[in-house]
């Protein structure tokens, strides 16, 4: 195994790709300008060594774009991090359109997969009975609700029947004493997780008195299947707990006959996100990623990526992928608006990676993004997203949304995403309500978590090369669709959690 990696002919500096150690010497890459570098000082997997003299002001060039500058001179083989290195960003930016959109192939077929076939044409990779609380007050009612259920159908055999994937309640903090926007945002949310094509059947309870009421959540609900949705306020009821029960037969009856049909890998919508990056990520996981998206829109679906604060440094190139101009003005927006929001509350719109990520090696918000932005790959963006706004094209999407892990997860399964694709460096157990697949962007993340990890990436700097890994993980991804459960389904970790602020405007 290689000790460092150049990622771009033109970087001035290199990535440990394991512990190096004061006095170490690497034997350089050709492009390097000496055939030696002596390491300067203790170097953790991850961080970044300088290849050439830096001159103070002068800019850190990683992935071939700058993410930051030198804040005094940096030695060769010197450890180059946050002790001497700062952004190049500041608060408001002007941008134009100058697109730059790269024709993509796919070497590998479509794949067949077993989808859910609903009544309006879409499809899920799940068949989940949803409780989903219109207001905080009756989580506990519904987790009742829930278990009483449960204990009912596990005296019967078709229990474990792979047409029925489980009973999930999404259970939040939310729908009492919110207003305008801030209560809009709440209900559109819940509403969209009501038509989530996962959910073979959904129960919605409210409470009665709350502000979100459930008879204005159904009326302005939108298209949805009927024999699919009961409602129910709880108020209302002598026994709340045995009318839940009730309603979850009568929707598991219906389910019980659904069945697996043929479809495509590419009937599906993916959504990208990153969490506890390190140095690595934008060399392993995040490349995979968007090898990936670019597979599956080649063939006609589907990927979402969100995260807007990680955008922030890298926004140019996705705005040079936009598919038109208009696209290009929404991306603008996007960016512009959740900057805004930052400012509006007096904090920094730079100061965005957190104390893991900077021990895992990334400095800058520019050196974060331009790592998290290669989840997109070189497909052309074909619309952008308002938190809260469902899928309307295939291809590559932004969608606006915080850098805060639950807080995305929900935001794309919101948009419509059959499973999330996730990758990590430091390791998290997360998941949200549909599928939250772990990738990791190192290898000894992989061996030591192997309950929260599904896919081990870091083998690309152990010698495995791309396409073989993308083959690998395709594999994966078909047999996670087909019904086999990611680590978070397992761990039965899911979360729903709601962007309080709502807006970005």
């Amino acid at each position: 195994m290689k000790k460092t990696i150049k990622i771009n002919d033109n970087d001035n500096v290199i990535i440990a790709l394991e512990p190096l150690h004061q006095g170490d010497i690497i034997i350089s890459e050709p492009l390097v300008t000496q055939h030696q570098i002596i390491v300067l000082q203790d170097i953790p997997s991850g961080h970044k060594i300088a290849i050439k003299p830096i001159e103070q002001g002068e800019n850190i060039v990683k992935y071939g774009f700058p993410i930051g500058h030198a804040t005094q001179a940096i030695k060769i083989g010197e450890h180059v991090h946050t002790h001497n290195v700062k952004t190049n960003l500041g608060e408001l930016n002007e941008y134009q359109y100058q697109p730059s959109i790269k024709e993509i192939s796919a070497q590998i077929s479509d794949k067949e997969v077993n989808l859910y076939r609903r009544k309006n044409k879409d499809v899920g990779i799940r068949n989940e009975l949803w409780i989903i609380p219109t207001v905080s007050c009756v989580n506990g009612i519904a987790e009742q609700i829930r278990k009483q259920f449960l204990a009912d159908i596990s005296q019967e055999p078709l229990q474990k029947s792979s047409n029925f994937d489980g009973v999930h309640l999404l259970s939040h903090p939310y729908g009492c004493s919110q207003l305008g926007l801030d209560h809009q945002t709440t209900k559109t949310i819940l509403q969209d997780m009501v038509k989530h094509p996962n959910a073979g059947g959904v129960l919605v309870i409210g409470l009665g008195c709350e502000n979100n009421q459930v008879k204005a959540f159904k009326e302005s609900l939108g298209e949805h299947d009927n024999e699919r949705v009961r409602f129910m306020i709880a108020q209302d009821i002598e026994d709340e707990i045995t009318e839940g029960v009730n309603y979850l037969h009568e929707l598991y009856q219906i389910m019980k006959s659904d069945q697996r049909q043929q479809g495509k890998l590419s009937e599906l919508k993916f959504g990208l996100e990153c969490g506890g990056s390190d140095g690595l990520s934008g060399i392993t996981a995040n490349p995979l990623l968007g090898k990936f998206s670019d597979y599956i829109i080649m063939h006609g679906g589907t990927s979402v990526l969100t995260e807007v604060p990680e955008m922030f440094g890298a926004e140019t190139i996705l705005m040079s992928h936009c598919i038109n101009k208009q696209t290009f003005e929404k991306t603008v927006n996007m960016v512009n608006n959740f900057k805004h929001y930052f400012m509006s509350y007096n904090q920094p719109i730079y100061e965005n990676p957190s104390p893991g990520n900077k021990v895992g090696g990334i400095t800058t918000l520019e050196d974060k993004s331009l790592g998290c932005t290669q989840k997109a790959g070189n497909s052309a963006v074909v619309d952008v997203l308002e938190y809260g706004e469902r899928l309307q094209k295939t291809g590559l999407n932004l969608l606006s949304s915080p850098g805060n892990d639950a807080v995305a997860t929900g935001a794309l399964a919101a948009a419509g995403c059959h499973m999330v694709l996730f990758s990590t460096g430091r390791g998290t157990p997360y998941g949200g309500v549909v599928p939250t697949v772990k990738i990791s962007t190192n290898s000894a993340l992989a061996q030591k978590k192997k309950n929260w990890i599904d896919f081990d990436a870091g083998q690309l700097v152990n010698g495995v090369k791309m396409d073989k890994l993308l083959e690998q993980f395709i594999d994966l991804i078909i047999q996670l669709v087909n019904g086999k459960q990611t680590c978070n389904e397992i761990n039965q970790f899911r979360d729903l959690s709601i962007f309080k602020n709502g807006v970005t405007e």
